[in-house]
């Protein structure tokens, strides 16, 4: 009995190859199978010399982002170019907060004479030449 399975064992696995080589030359044979073949054939040395670069950046990439140095000196640089603007941001968030809070508190009227004194406010002239100017780029963008 023993000798009964191992040879259809042994003849199992033959005809298992047998079946899939048949469809891996199949393949081979189809013309779009071929035409795809010819053309990598054909660009393999843009493809090596693709891997080629490709690699390299991978390496590089891979050892710039184990320099704990360079990360720590990029991070300082980007928080250098950041806190500035930070500041600055908050300066004008500040600015706008207590502005709110003194027009709700002032609750005085704004007459004629009122608005042309302000109208001599060089931040108010300031403002009003920024705000012609940016409408009238709205203006000619439109």
């Amino acid at each position: 009995m023993s000798e009964i399975s191992t040879q259809s064992q042994g003849t199992a696995a033959p005809q298992a190859e047998k079946r899939e080589t048949p469809d891996v030359l199949d393949q081979l044979m189809k013309p779009e199978v071929q035409e795809s073949l010819t053309i990598l054939v054909d660009n393999l040395p843009k493809l090596a010399e693709m891997v080629t670069v490709m690699t390299k950046a991978f390496d590089l990439a891979q050892s710039v982002s184990k320099d704990q140095v360079l990360i720590e000196d990029l991070k300082g640089g980007m928080q250098e170019f950041v806190k500035p603007i930070t500041e600055k941001a908050k300066g004008v968030a500040a600015a706008a907060i207590e502005a709110g809070d003194r027009a709700q508190v002032d609750t005085s009227s704004v007459g004629l004479f009122g608005m042309l004194k302000m109208l001599k406010d060089p931040q108010v002239q300031k403002s009003l030449r920024f705000v012609q100017a940016f409408l009238d780029i709205q203006a000619k963008r439109q």
